[in-house]
């Protein structure tokens, strides 16, 4: 949206010469139902350094009506402009502003988000202010570091509930009056209205009492498991306050799960917001679960990390989302009774994986990155943000000691509560518990970018006993266009022996591969020599990285490599395993094992695969592969092999359970030939049956999108299933099936509706774009790469940031592998004059596409040295 930016240094000039005591809002949401506009009515208290000067609040709204600063009546129209209001002649020490405008409900999950439910016709609200959006629903001073008061008052429809960060007081004539809030940052604001259903409880410890509440729509009220959701948040309540040792900061936690909300969730100081597919309609495997209660806890520890203390500007939303996203994995490992004390091995298969291939795009940056302006930062929630910088707090970690880290923790909170920080200041409290210098570390980690290679050299006698072992660092070349230089970093790394604890089939044998020892070890430099494991015997398996404590690609040696091929599946624990698989997959990105072979691979070990969450990874990893890194010419066959071994894994797993449920859903998305395409919709009119198997609604629509796809289903099919299922999900997958049929027609509509209207809301047209693109149907969108250069730049000139993003990303030819998309995308790059943020976003699909030809040319090459692809 133009106009609509902010610079660091606007920021640092404002906050230098402001600050804000408080903010009264007043908003008349009474007509909601309707939709349109709404009075919103804002007065700020802020105190100037300086008189005289002008300064400025940023507003976004489609009318101001009033501007009053210090009882003196501005003209609107001369000090409204864009996004922001002028301030002429503030005065030193305390000002008063008063604000009047109409603001707008939208339907892009920014601001205020109005959705109308279609079950029963009702209107639910919630607002969404991450990175700047608090500013289109009242005026005010959007930076982190200018904290306030804020006392809400809304006018709301009869019969509606209103949440917001301070207790739900009682309403007056439908008025709600909350009191005002501790000092806060402007983002983490929220309200959240609407004939919302809840659940209550309470946490309480030690004469602590925190009232708990969870909301959905009604229409989602049967599927609500609050005990559950309860459950996860007292865990975190737990842990969190004996970790950090400060008592949960606000004086009650509510958990909304609320409509087409585009984050996961959003830690809004006690009243976070959570995207309401988290309450499953169907049933989904324990992984969705895991996930779910991440989502929860992570949220739950923005509560002390980044609204009780809070950075000073988003350079350091790095170490806001990095601490939140560490601290709830490690809460789920170790926390007494946790349902899933293996939450490394998920961060290692899901979060680091999306680390790894984030740090090889051409736009790397540093974890703690430059953030220039709103523009920067609005594309900077990313792998590196978030997954990078938990793996290398998880680093940081094992470097300074795990009691150390977390006193440090406890100073860093009781010394900045309700303040602003910077990296520093936290830097500075763990070098006083831990007594490490963090500064060479700091630089090295959070100041460069890229990936380190690790990889170990070892001899061994006749014997097989370990005459020499040392591990050797690389520094790859940063991806072409990246800025910056190698780097070789200190690492704090485990290395552990694996060996089968007794071949299966021997007398007690389990055929097993089990850890016999384990060294953990300083690795800096190019060499550092191992002498612990001189004199020892040679192991099957030698795993560098062991546990996971650092962040690396890791490379096996090649007898493990040859070991592990072959027993891959036998690792007794689910971590090496995940590190296995996962450095199989990175050897398949970079084009040095070929996609066949990476096939072979997962069909060889991943009927012996216990952990659900890897087995699902590995589904989509492979039809990645199989799609887009393979030699063309066997793709068909390839996909043939691999849909038939998922109708085998659904046929032979375990009626009713996880395994083959994420079985069925893999099969559905590749069934290919007409007896399986018949199987799908036998399954769905029930004149076939898989035992155990629920086909159920959430299962029925991956059916149905996939013979739609294939162009089994039209839209008679569709309307039939969306009969079935009138609900918002419904509307939803019922959009996907339409967008994905295999007709020009089909991609016309769905184009349309996408790129030439900009109407659809926020998660429908989420929707349209997953089923507008389709692996299969490569011929039928080849037009499209050209209609998507034309079109894009207008979309991001046009269309709220979230929605444009959506297109920029989701409509981009990735599909299209070949030189001639890399030549249009180039020329476009150097003709159209794209701004930072979009240029970075085109820029990373294009690497997409230039990694895919590099990794199809290596299983070509290996088809030619292996010609019958064995």
């Amino acid at each position: 949206m133009p106009g609509t930016n902010l610079t660091r240094e606007e920021a640092q000039q404002r906050a230098k010469l402001l600050t804000v005591d408080s903010y009264e809002i007043d908003l008349d949401l009474s007509g909601a139902v309707e939709g349109g506009t709404y009075r919103s009515v804002t007065t700020v208290r802020f105190d100037s350094a300086e008189t005289g000067v002008g300064s400025f609040i940023d507003l976004v709204a489609p009318a101001v009506q009033e501007v009053v600063l210090n009882g003196d009546s501005l003209d609107p129209a001369e000090v409204f402009k864009d996004s922001r209001i002028a301030l002429p002649g503030i005065l030193e020490g305390r000002n008063v502003l008063r604000v009047v405008a109409d603001c707008a409900y939208t339907n892009t999950g920014e601001g205020l988000h109005r959705f109308v439910d279609p079950v029963d016709q009702q209107a639910y609200l919630y607002t969404q202010f991450e990175v700047p959006d608090a500013r289109r629903v009242f005026a005010s001073f959007e930076q982190p570091d200018l904290k306030a008061t804020f006392q809400f008052t809304v006018k709301a429809p009869s019969g509606w509930t209103v949440i917001s960060n301070s207790p739900t007081p009682e309403p007056k004539d439908d008025v709600w009056e909350f009191e005002p809030t501790p000092r806060i940052s402007t983002y983490v604001t929220a309200l959240i209205l609407g004939p919302y259903h809840s659940v209550h409880s309470v946490y309480e410890k030690d004469g602590q009492s925190v009232p708990l509440g969870i909301y959905c729509r009604p229409s989602l009220a049967e599927f609500l498991d609050s005990d559950a959701i309860f459950e996860v948040t007292r865990q975190g309540f737990e842990w969190f306050q004996e970790k950090f040792d400060y008592a949960y900061p606000f004086k009650k936690y509510d958990q909304l799960f609320v409509p087409e909300f585009n984050a996961g969730a959003m830690e809004n100081a006690g009243a976070v917001t959570i995207r309401d597919q988290y309450v499953f309609r169907s049933k989904v495997t324990d992984a969705a679960y895991e996930v779910r209660a991440e989502t929860i806890l992570h949220e739950l520890a923005h509560m002390w990390f980044g609204d009780l203390v809070t950075m000073e500007w988003w350079n350091d939303l790095w170490l806001n989302e990095s601490f939140a996203t560490y601290t709830s994995i490690a809460c789920q490992a170790y926390a007494p009774n946790s349902r899933w004390p293996h939450s490394w091995t998920t961060f290692a298969n899901s979060m680091k994986t999306w680390a790894y291939r984030q740090d090889q795009l051409p736009s790397t940056h540093p974890i703690m990155a430059q953030i220039n302006d709103l523009d920067d930062v609005l594309v900077n929630f990313d792998g590196i943000t978030y997954a990078k910088g938990a793996s290398v707090l998880k680093q940081l970690v094992a470097y300074v000691g795990e009691d150390e880290f977390f006193r440090g923790v406890q100073a860093y909170f009781k010394a900045h509560a309700y303040g602003n920080t910077q990296l520093s200041d936290l830097l500075g409290a763990l070098e006083e518990t831990s007594g490490r210098d963090l500064g060479t570390w700091s630089q090295k980690w959070l100041q460069t970018a890229g990936i380190n290679i690790l990889r170990p050299e070892i001899e061994t006698d006749a014997n097989g006993v370990i005459t020499s072992f040392a591990i050797r660092q690389e520094a790859p070349a940063l991806p072409a266009g990246a800025k910056g230089e190698p780097t070789l970093r200190p690492h704090r790394i485990a290395v552990g022996l694996y060996d089968l604890a007794d071949p299966a089939g021997s007398e007690g044998g389990s055929g097993k591969l089990v850890r016999g020892e384990r060294v953990e070890l300083d690795v800096d430099g190019e060499l550092t020599d191992v002498p612990q494991l001189v004199g020892k015997p040679r192991a099957a398996v030698i795993l560098l990285n062991d546990d996971d404590l650092s962040y690396a690609k890791v490379r096996l040696d090649e007898q493990s490599l040859a070991f592990v091929t072959e027993h891959l599946g036998d690792f007794e624990a689910s971590l090496p395993r995940a590190l296995c698989w996962a450095s199989a997959w990175d050897m398949t990105r970079d084009a040095e094992l070929a996609t066949r072979d990476y096939l072979s691979l997962v069909l060889s070990g991943i009927g012996k695969e216990s952990d659900i969450g890897v087995v699902q990874s590995l589904h989509r990893q492979v039809l990645t592969a199989v799609e887009l890194y393979a030699d063309p010419n066997a793709r068909e066959a390839l996909l043939t092999r691999w849909t038939d071994a998922t109708l085998a894994h659904l046929r032979s797993s375990a009626g009713g359970s996880d395994h083959q449920l994420a079985w069925a859903r893999a099969f559905a998305s590749t069934a290919r030939t007409p007896e399986q395409l018949d199987l799908l919709e036998g399954l769905l009119d029930g004149r076939e049956t898989v035992e155990g198997l629920a086909v159920d609604t959430e299962l029925r629509w991956s059916f149905v999108q996939r013979l739609a796809a294939v162009g089994r289903f039209d839209e008679a099919e569709i309307t039939s299933e969306y009969e079935r299922d009138k609900t918002a999900a419904g509307e939803r997958h019922a959009a996907t099936a339409r967008a994905a049929r295999p007709t020009a027609e089909a991609k016309a509509e769905a184009w349309a509706s996408v790129v030439e209207s900009d109407k659809l809301p926020n998660a429908v047209q989420e929707a349209v774009i997953g089923g507008f693109v389709q692996f299969g149907q490569r011929e039928l969108l080849a037009p499209y790469t050209d209609k998507y250069f034309e079109a894009v730049k207008g979309v991001w000139d046009s269309r709220s940031h979230e929605m444009a993003q959506q297109i920029a990303v989701g409509l981009y030819p990735s599909v299209q592998v070949s030189a001639d998309t890399l030549a249009k995308t180039d020329e476009w790059l150097a003709s159209a004059e794209p701004n930072a943020a979009l240029r970075r976003l085109i820029s990373e699909s294009r690497s997409g596409v230039e990694r895919a030809l590099k990794a199809q040319a290596a299983d070509t090459a290996a088809a030619a040295a292996t010609p019958t692809g064995e």
